[in-house]
């Protein structure tokens, strides 16, 4: 990843953390820490690889897991430890790195690790492979991976409400039906939007085996003011729609056409 990646994140450290708070963006949350309570083993050593600013490895702490986190971005980092000690907690390290030199890790050492920001960045698809094969080596044997990926199928079933403007060029639509990058001059940083098809064959690439994948915005997906008025007018109603979205997100009538696309792999 890039300086003009870091630069993104130093700037937005503090969106980032308020992004998952958001009841839109709760829903990526909640349907994450359900496929780490699915899948995950119970104990052990974590990395979380695109920590950003912890809110993942805040709650793997506090189910007394091991958790390292790595981080390109320097702002990222200090919001996470200053969030963690504030709660009493500690990790077992901060390591401020760049994802595509994860051979200063050690090998067969972690029982899981999250892969949640890094291939959202890496524009080249060699050196996303390379991450992957990096992530396979200090996993221990049978330890678990979640890898998320940017959906573009997804991301133009949102664009609609959110950047329909974009479409006013037809080329802009077909586009979004397969995998594409993106420089900070036309996204909100540098940008790789895969599609399951080709996220799901980068992983195999990788060495893994894939145990299932997941759209965590499931069939609440692209109707995130619809979403975001329920959660004020009616909470009973979101609060319904928020369990049974996180409950089906591995669905195959979902998992294809939401944001975030989250691989659950294996090291075997």
């Amino acid at each position: 990843m890039s300086e003009v990646v870091k630069g993104y994140y130093d700037e937005n450290a503090q969106l980032e953390l308020e992004r998952l708070n958001n009841p839109y963006s709760s829903i990526e949350f909640n349907s994450t820490m359900h496929l780490i309570d699915k899948y995950f083993p119970k104990t052990g050593e974590i990395i979380d690889i695109g920590s950003g600013p912890g809110r993942y490895s805040l709650e793997l702490l506090k189910k007394r897991y091991n958790v390292t986190l790595l981080e390109l971005s320097e702002k990222e980092l200090e919001i996470a430890k200053q969030n963690i000690e504030e709660l009493g907690l500690k990790a077992e390290g901060y390591l401020c790195e760049n994802a595509l030199n994860l051979n200063i890790l050690e090998s067969n050492k972690y029982d899981g690790v999250l892969l949640m920001g890094p291939m959202y960045h890496i524009l080249d698809k060699e050196q996303r492979i390379n991450v992957l094969k990096e992530t396979l080596r200090i996993l221990k044997k049978d330890g678990i991976a979640i890898i998320s990926y940017l959906n573009s199928w997804g991301i133009l079933k949102a664009g609609i409400t959110e950047f329909s403007s974009t479409f006013r060029e037809l080329e802009n639509v077909y586009g979004y039906l397969d995998e594409q990058t993106f420089d900070e001059n036309n996204s909100f940083t540098e940008a790789y939007f895969s599609t399951p098809v080709h996220a799901l064959d980068e992983v195999r690439l990788g060495g893994f085996h894939i145990v299932s994948y997941a759209g965590v915005e499931s069939f609440l997906s692209g109707i995130r003011d619809r979403v975001l008025n329920l959660y004020k007018e009616d909470r009973g109603v979101y609060d319904n729609l928020l369990k049974v979205a996180v409950e089906s997100c591995e669905l195959p009538q979902y998992r294809d056409s939401t944001e975030h696309l989250h691989i659950v792999v294996k090291k075997i």
